[in-house]
């Protein structure tokens, strides 16, 4: 049952081609047991990319177009699952609506104006920083590049343990928010820890606490001005994750 909820997550956080049987007996609801899996999901995630990115720059490319692969195939790869959870809770928290306003908002499939400069933001700084950081051996740039995704996905968990739900109506959030226990919340910081730790250096842990405190501060915000957490939110935090995470190391 624990290999198929690891594949159940596999197929739900990215585009991958897992097969059906392989996740079968996992419900939905079920979810937040997976959560654990997500510092090792990233490490598949940043892998393929930073592999892609360091084929295109070493290959004659240039490091600014070997981080545009880097950012598009992530993007590739999750769907655009969290940035697009990063455009909806753009569009509703600089709405400057009510909070059940700012909820509807956010479910709107359409992209705003303020979605859209999020987004646009987002992924310029992530190339921009990732390019910064290819004056490292290349090497080094790969295993960065892998533990950006798992600093993320690591980092959401704090969006998830003992946090409110924003909505009344259960969404794909749901089934995370508020239900993971606090053994699988430390599980799966450790994990994410020890992949940084093995992978990077103390530069690189360093690097994912500061992350750890933002994100936690953007976890606080948004209980403030939604009441709690979303899917959306969880996403955003998610790319807010790996760019904090880049943003540290160069500033090291």
């Amino acid at each position: 049952m624990k290999l198929n909820i690891f594949w159940a997550m596999l197929q739900f956080m990215t585009r991958l081609p897992i097969p059906e049987k392989w996740a079968e007996g996992v419900d939905f609801r079920q979810y937040w047991r997976g959560v654990p899996y997500f510092p090792v999901i990233g490490l598949i995630l940043g892998g393929l990319a930073g592999l892609v990115s360091l084929s295109i720059s070493q290959s004659g490319g240039g490091i600014y177009i070997g981080a545009m692969g880097y950012v598009l195939v992530l993007a590739f790869l999750t769907g655009g699952l969290h940035l697009d959870g990063l455009a909806d809770t753009c569009d509703g928290l600089f709405s400057a609506r009510q909070r059940e306003k700012m909820l509807e908002i956010m479910c709107d499939s359409r992209l705003g104006t303020y979605g859209g400069v999020g987004l646009i933001f987002c992924i310029v700084l992530k190339i921009l920083v990732v390019a910064e950081l290819s004056y490292h051996s290349p090497f080094y740039l790969l295993t960065l590049l892998m533990c950006a995704p798992i600093v993320g996905r690591t980092a959401v968990v704090l969006l998830m343990y003992a946090q409110p739900y924003a909505r009344e109506s259960e969404g794909m959030g749901s089934s995370y928010i508020g239900r993971i226990t606090l053994s699988a919340t430390m599980l799966t910081l450790l994990s994410g820890a020890v992949l940084v730790m093995i992978l990077g250096n103390w530069k690189a842990l360093l690097a994912m606490m500061v992350t750890l405190l933002v994100v936690y501060g953007l976890a606080l915000y948004f209980n403030y001005r939604l009441g709690g957490q979303t899917g959306d939110t969880l996403g955003a935090s998610i790319e807010v994750g790996e760019v904090t995470f880049l943003l540290a190391m160069i500033w090291q």
